[in-house]
């Protein structure tokens, strides 16, 4: 049985590592892939997604999504992701027409189309188009079969001390999405800083010989400068790769359960994700938490999906 996913996102390089994974591995099956602005404006993430699909042969509906969040000021990334929000390798031409619905239309569609319980939404970016799509439409929270989303933290923040980037960016959203009654598994910093693009996984990547693989390794090249400068890793964090990487191995990381609410009135902690393990709160649990990361496992199977899509030869004549 494969893992049938929509991956929700705002490429970036992290979130493009984590398209090419959805498509390589094949324990994952990649139904469409939305956008959603957060990491830069939405002309520019649905460009990217558009071009990493163009680099990495992926052929399945893309539908640009929500321009901001639900009712904060926007904010972006280009200390990090540069000013085209996937600086550093060059960005082919489109080869796919972008899909005439907005996301959440296209999120709605596809969860409904499909059985019950065989769909979940993998969003990487702001939960704008999650929550979005939740209000249009309330019955794909019964359907979809679990959120695996990439935000959050349950000791640390990376846009303010307590609220990591995704969640500070549309604190509403998130609340809205770990408040409804369906599965959220919550992979936040405290898991993905264990998914470091270390120098030995960049040598094997660029061992492919591909141009994928010489794409990727751009990638992880200008990622790891802006991470140096401005955060002071080694290597950089590949956060969003971690969300797909479960779905196909469930080994690559463990979880516990634990209450997660957004705080959204805070005077210094808005957009922190409160996880409260203990029941201190005396909250029903609501959330698996991601706590520890099988480093090897991770990048074994982002290393055979580049390998994967390398070969086919549509890809490997570009």
């Amino acid at each position: 049985m494969t893992e049938r996913l929509i991956l929700d996102c705002d490429p970036g390089h992290d979130d493009a590592l984590a398209m090419i994974l959805a498509a390589g591995d094949p324990r994952v099956e990649l139904l469409a892939v939305t956008t959603c602005a957060g990491n830069q404006t939405l002309p520019k993430v649905t460009r990217n997604a558009l071009a990493v699909c163009a680099v990495a042969g992926i052929d399945v509906p893309v539908a640009a999504g929500s321009v901001g969040p639900l009712v904060r000021p926007q904010m972006v990334a280009p200390e990090i992701h540069g000013e085209s929000g996937l600086d550093g390798p060059v960005l082919p031409e489109a080869t796919l027409e972008l899909d005439p619905r907005h996301a959440v239309d296209l999120i709605i569609d596809v969860v409904l189309a499909a059985e019950p319980g065989t769909v979940t939404l993998v969003p990487t970016g702001p939960l704008t188009n999650i929550a979005l799509a939740m209000r249009k439409e309330p019955a794909i929270v019964e359907r979809v079969k679990r959120v695996v989303l990439m935000g959050g933290s349950y000791t640390r923040g990376n846009k303010t001390p307590t609220a990591e980037f995704n969640i500070a960016a549309d604190p509403e959203a998130a609340q809205a999405v770990f408040s409804a009654p369906w599965p959220v598994t919550m992979v936040g910093l405290d898991l993905t800083h264990q998914a470091t693009a270390d120098t030995d996984v960049v040598d094997r990547i660029k061992a492919i010989g591909s141009p994928l693989s010489s794409f990727v390794v751009d990638v992880l090249e200008f990622f790891g400068s802006t991470y140096r400068e401005q955060q002071g890793f080694d290597a950089p964090p590949v956060h969003d790769l971690c969300c797909v990487a479960w779905l196909g191995d469930p080994e690559v990381f463990t979880t516990r359960e634990a209450f997660v609410a957004v705080e959204l009135t805070g005077t210094w902690t808005n957009g922190m994700t409160v996880t409260d393990f203990s029941g201190l709160l005396g909250q029903p649990v609501n959330t698996d938490v991601a706590i520890t990361l099988d480093k090897q496992r991770l990048w074994d199977m982002t290393v055979d999906a580049i390998a994967a899509l390398s070969a086919q030869p549509e890809v490997a004549a570009r």
